[in-house]
């Protein structure tokens, strides 16, 4: 990547190269000048001067210019040779063009959606779904061995709950689902009656769902209860125990979690002897943990934040590092029509399920819409805009115009294979600024790899979309001039090819026409 080609010639490991938005300022950036006169008490210009001489002396084809800036920044501009050069890297490497090495053939697992079996899925498993696999996809670019893992809660509170609702006992769930399941469960046992209405609902609700509407494949559908009857619930609770973090008050087992970052101490089994959620999922994660994962990710709703320190106590008890545990916590999501929140539920009655707004908007609009705020702050769903069939809808038009792209080059009379075509004609500022958004793939993977931030895909596709069409309002691709014209198409075809490749990542469709 260039970033790490330019801190090659910089030759400081510790210089961060950052990309720059404003083209006068250069493509790349770095402080490190600053950052080393502080430490050694010299002049920051003077150490920026130094360093651009190291730049320059290397004779790089990648570097046009160097220039110095303000109290000691280092401002580089990428060379329209280099430039070029990547239009024929991206046509070779193809569908692979963006694939980086930072995970190293590390296993990753990414446990999301994880909703409990006791109804159809909703807004807010939406957002934390699309994100999930979109997360999985970016990571496996980054060259993680990913596995996605959804958590079963077939056991517990929830369950007797649905029970306890199917038989009349309490009323804890509603809608018309509540009402087909209690015609097929005839027991009135509310355990076994919650125990089998949360198959039906995992079976014929949960996974159609997952698989056909939202195009996610999970690689492990886990069952807490599972954990529960190969005794490794037990098994935690007696390791923790033995190291010291168990204590009885109150006539229950408590995990002295307080002792290592948590508010407070925990309960692991009641005074009635039932287990806790936390007691099953400590038992999980040394689960994960003996499963060899080098990394962990949890996607968790909001009402889970204060579960983080309690996992992180429970892995620093067991022996493990936490800092290789990553929590996301999702926001709520609010469907907005016209600037009012909308109930469009009709099988529900009290929420939007997540089958109703794909069926309204489909589910490629309902991804990207979803992914295109960071995942801690709130979303608004703009309904309206959703359905919206124009350019004003961000997802209609990147596709409308890969839909262009294919179109240019379906009736455009292309170079033979293994022709070489001369790319130095591509000198029209509207045409590197193009290769410059086409070569920030790369980077994008590699960014959000390592902060799990994939948001800045979404932005990504917009602005290398918004930059052909700069190009193509600039620049007549096919023109009398033949070579000028097997250029600008060569061009165009890379484009196809890094914006094919942003939507795969997305999980998004493609469109050859429209």
């Amino acid at each position: 990547m260039i970033r790490d080609q330019i801190k090659q010639l910089i030759n400081i490991p510790e210089a961060q190269i950052t990309r720059v938005e404003n083209g006068r300022f250069g493509d790349y950036s770095t402080n490190i000048a600053l950052k080393s006169a502080k430490v050694q008490g010299g002049n920051p210009l003077e150490a920026a001067e130094e360093i651009k001489g190291k730049i320059l002396s290397a004779g790089s084809d990648l570097i046009e210019k160097v220039e110095v800036a303000g109290p000691g920044f280092i401002n580089i501009f990428i060379s329209p040779k280099f430039l070029r050069y990547q239009v024929k890297e991206i046509m070779i490497l193809g569908e692979k063009y963006g694939f980086v090495d930072s995970g190293k053939g590390k296993k990753i697992q990414i446990e999301f959606i994880s909703a409990n079996p006791t109804g159809p899925l909703t807004l807010g498993n939406g957002r934390g779904g699309f994100l999930g696999d979109v997360l999985a996809n970016v990571l496996a670019r980054a060259n993680w061995k990913v596995e996605r893992e959804y958590y079963v809660n077939d056991s517990g509170e929830q369950v007797r709950k649905l029970g306890k609702t199917l038989t009349g006992e309490e009323i804890f769930y509603k809608g018309d689902y509540i009402e087909d399941l209690r015609k097929r469960i005839e027991t009135k046992d509310f355990q076994q009656a919650g125990e089998k209405a949360a198959g039906i609902v995992l079976s014929e609700m949960i996974k159609p769902t997952i698989h056909g509407q939202m195009k996610i494949d999970f690689d492990n559908w886990f069952s807490e209860k599972s954990l529960y009857e190969s005794g490794e619930v037990e098994q935690a609770i007696d390791l923790l125990n033995k190291k010291g973090f168990v204590c009885e008050k109150e006539n229950a087992w408590w995990f002295k979690s307080s002792e290592l970052g948590d508010e407070k101490d925990r309960v692991l089994i009641k005074a009635d002897g039932q287990k806790t959620y936390l007691a099953s999922d400590i038992a999980y994660l040394k689960n994960k943990f003996d499963r060899g994962f080098d990394r962990l990710v949890m996607i968790w709703g909001a009402d889970h934040h204060g579960y983080i320190n309690r996992i992180k106590a429970a892995a620093k008890a067991l022996g493990y590092d936490e800092n290789k545990i990553d929590f996301i916590i999702v926001q709520l999501a609010r469907l907005i029509e016209d600037g009012k929140e909308v109930k469009m539920s009709k099988r529900a009655g009290v929420y939007v399920t997540l089958d109703e707004l794909i069926e309204e908007v489909g589910a490629d609009v309902a991804r990207f819409f979803f992914l295109t705020r960071s995942p801690e702050t709130h979303l608004n769903f703009d309904l309206k805009l959703a359905k919206e069939q124009s350019e004003k809808n961000p997802v209609y038009y990147i596709q409308y115009a890969f839909a262009r792209i294919s179109s240019i080059l379906k009736k455009a009379v292309l170079a033979p294979m293994g022709t070489e075509v001369d790319l130095s004609v591509l000198n029209h500022s509207s045409e590197l600024a193009l290769i410059k958004y086409l070569i920030r793939l790369p980077e994008m993977v590699e960014d959000s790899a390592r902060d799990l931030q994939v948001q800045r895909l979404t932005q990504y596709s917009l602005d290398l979309v918004r930059s052909f069409h700069k190009f193509y309002e600039d620049c007549r691709v096919i023109s009398e001039d033949e070579k000028l014209s097997q250029a600008r198409l060569e061009l165009v075809q890379a484009t196809k090819t890094v914006l094919k490749n942003t939507l795969d990542i997305l999980g998004i469709g493609a469109p050859e026409k429209m």
